[in-house]
């Protein structure tokens, strides 16, 4: 993800004007030669991006539910630790944090609660109200846990789960606290209360003295059941896209703006109570609870393939290394990390792995060095990509090796793939970058489209920018034998609280995939672009050409194409998939001929996502305003017309006999 030193925190954007019809024409026409291939489809193509950005992790995907567990002084732009943020005394308490007392040296401090005045009647303590809220649904198990001591031996501790007013919602007591850090867990169970997220946590005592704490935790039910897991909504969201690879940990969370602010993998496996956390690029805490193991379970639970990027000595801030002896330290990190992925039990980094609770290696086909490695103005970025592909693939021939830069910018060693990013503003942009791999050699290495999106519509994607995105995937597939990797940037964003304090703020970018807040979740009609076309992928590309396709003008006086179409062929249940973008504003019929085609079904399926409205979307209290609706169509034959609705995406997926003649 790129970050312009100048940009704000949050990218306000205007919707362009809506495209200007013109007068209606002869019915456009598009020849679709059902035995002619164009080229083979990417198995890979439909992918996930992720990075620590929107809360995307801690407050979203990682299931943590209270804000700064360990007491890391994430106050906004503030990363010091004078005051326990986000957390408040109850019952007359009073609170501070404490490096004297710590629980070891990665959590180097303790939040001290000086209780003196709690009774039976007042009992004090802490509480938390989560990243906007903290969720609690109907006859739901929580789990709570946390380190503590006393000065000398204390009573037990009341873990409680508070609706708005007060009322407590669960609650549960742990056994009584003695002078030596132990840990506590304990099973909070909701009774059958409205699902709501205007709750707060709290930790109280009704003995008067001191009690010292360290990573307070609360966990509902994970994905899988997955201790340390991951939220389900979000998951169940992303499975739905069928993905075959999640590139990770994503974009500019990698470098960070410091050296010191990376991603240090090594930091993040193990207990989570042995991982200190650091800041992320995006100005908030992150606790590393989310880390390379779990990327790889949530890579496992996806059934999806990790693209490992590993950190390649440069950061955000222009802080670099390119001598042999300043980069051996950090190629050697990468031997280390790729070892942990896919090293047996027997080596350094597997066995580590294998204790962290995997024994078997996981799968691994693709590496990533460094991120948007055109930022480095110093221009070390071909020394230093050569230095960690030789030394990789000494040691792993078959890994493909991925560059961040294009191929002619690193002329010491070739790269496997190359990795480009595509960003177009405004709900016409992305047109014009349709076509940008018709014309590419196919004589260098093939390409991952690793961060792409259509910025249009505020917070989320709307539909317009859903039938630019829809368009520019047409154009990736008819190119999938260079194109061979795509995924869409950001994922996630938490939409709690999209404006105000840009300190406060939970999205750090506008235009996501999937939006959500502390209850609830939903996909953007963008998504739904993502996930028709996952499902409709095919794995044949068909030669297609059009005649009579209507022009808009646009607001930028450009005049583009209003109707963009592809077609692959699923070769094994012989079912042909159209893909259709009518972005004008009325009703738009095409008639369609399939060449070549030596038997087919009468009858067929169509699915579209359609709004009468281009820029509306979807958010929290409307999540299906625009979703995709399948029926069942009739009257197909060798040409047949359909009509598209206005501001549409389409796919028609009929049983016809496809592919089967030429082949590239």
């Amino acid at each position: 993800m790129t970050i312009p030193k100048w940009l704000p925190v949050i990218l306000t954007l205007m919707a362009p004007f809506p495209a200007l019809a013109q007068a209606a024409g002869p019915v456009p026409s598009l020849r679709i030669a059902v035995d002619k291939v164009k080229a083979p489809m990417s198995p890979r193509l439909y992918g996930l991006m992720t990075e620590e950005i929107n809360f995307s992790y801690e407050g979203g995907l990682y299931g943590e539910l209270l804000r700064n567990r360990s007491f890391k002084g994430e106050g906004g732009f503030a990363y010091v630790n004078e005051d326990p943020v986000y957390w408040s005394p109850v019952g007359g308490a009073a609170i501070a944090l404490d490096g004297k007392v710590p629980l070891n040296k990665a959590l180097d401090l303790s939040l001290r609660i000086d209780a003196g005045t709690a009774s039976v009647e007042k009992p004090a303590g802490i509480s938390n109200s989560g990243y906007w809220g903290i969720p609690v649904v109907p006859r739901t198990v929580y789990t709570a846990a946390f380190f503590a001591r006393a000065d000398g031996s204390a009573g037990p501790v009341t873990v409680a789960l508070r609706g708005k007013d007060g009322t407590v919602l669960a609650s549960a007591t742990t056994p009584a606290l003695t002078g030596q850090w132990q840990r506590f867990e304990v099973k909070l169970t909701s009774a059958s209360q409205a699902p709501s997220k205007d709750n707060t946590f709290s930790l109280t005592t009704s003995t008067p003295g001191k009690i010292w704490v360290q990573q307070v935790s609360l966990f509902g039910p994970t994905y899988n059941n997955r201790k340390n897991g991951t939220r389900p909504d979000l998951m169940a969201l992303m499975a739905g896209m069928k993905p075959t690879f999640l590139r990770l940990p994503g974009g500019n969370y990698l470098e960070g703006d410091t050296f010191a602010q990376r991603f240090d993998w090594k930091k993040t496996i193990g207990p989570t109570e042995e991982r200190p956390g650091h800041r992320s690029p995006w100005n908030y805490w992150s606790t590393d609870g989310l880390g390379l193991m779990e990327y790889l379970q949530w890579c496992e639970d996806l059934k999806v393939d990790p693209v490992l990027a590993v950190f390649a000595g440069y950061a955000l801030g222009g802080e670099h290394v390119s001598s042999p002896e300043e980069l051996a330290p950090y190629v050697q990190d990468a031997l280390d990390e790729i070892e942990y992925v896919t090293g047996d039990v027997h080596t350094e980094w597997g066995a580590k792995r294998a204790r962290d609770g995997h024994p078997a290696p996981f799968a691994l086909t693709y590496v990533e060095i460094g991120n948007e490695d055109f930022f480095d103005h110093a221009g070390t970025y071909d020394k230093r990509f050569s230095a960690f592909y030789k030394a990789i693939k000494a040691r792993y021939p078959n890994l493909k090796l991925i560059s961040t830069m294009p191929a002619d910018a690193t002329p010491s060693q070739a790269p496997d793939l190359v990795d480009e990013h595509t960003y177009a503003w405004g709900g016409t942009e992305m047109y014009d970058h349709v076509n940008d791999y018709d014309g590419r050699s196919r004589a260098g290495p093939k390409v991952f489209v690793g961060e792409w999106a259509t910025h249009d519509g505020w917070p989320m994607p709307n539909m317009r920018a859903a039938l630019a995105d829809a368009a520019y995937l047409i154009g990736l597939e008819r190119n999938s034998d260079l194109v061979v990797m795509s995924s869409y940037a950001p994922l996630l964003a938490n939409v709690s609280q999209v404006g105000g304090d840009s300190r406060e703020r939970s999205m750090q970018w506008a235009v996501n995939l999937i939006g959500y807040d502390a209850l609830k979740a939903y996909g953007t009609p963008s998504y739904y672009v993502q996930k028709m076309f996952a499902e409709n992928k095919g794995d044949l590309v068909l030669e297609t050409a059009g005649r009579d396709i209507p022009q808009l003008t646009d607001s930028d006086g450009k005049t583009r194409p209003s109707l963009f179409w592809g077609a692959t062929c699923e070769t094994s249940t012989h079912h042909l998939k159209l893909k259709l973008v009518n972005r004008r504003g009325e009703a738009q019929p095409v008639r369609i001929a399939l060449e070549g085609v030596q038997s087919m079904a009468k009858t067929g399926w169509l699915t579209e996502l359609s709004s009468a409205d281009p820029g509306a979307g979807n958010d929290i209290d409307a999540p299906e305003r625009i979703v995709p609706k399948t029926t069942a169509i009739s009257g197909l034959s060798r040409t047949f017309t359909r009509t598209l609705a206005a501001y549409s995406v389409t796919i028609v997926d009929v049983d016809a006999a496809c592919g089967e003649a030429q082949r590239p």
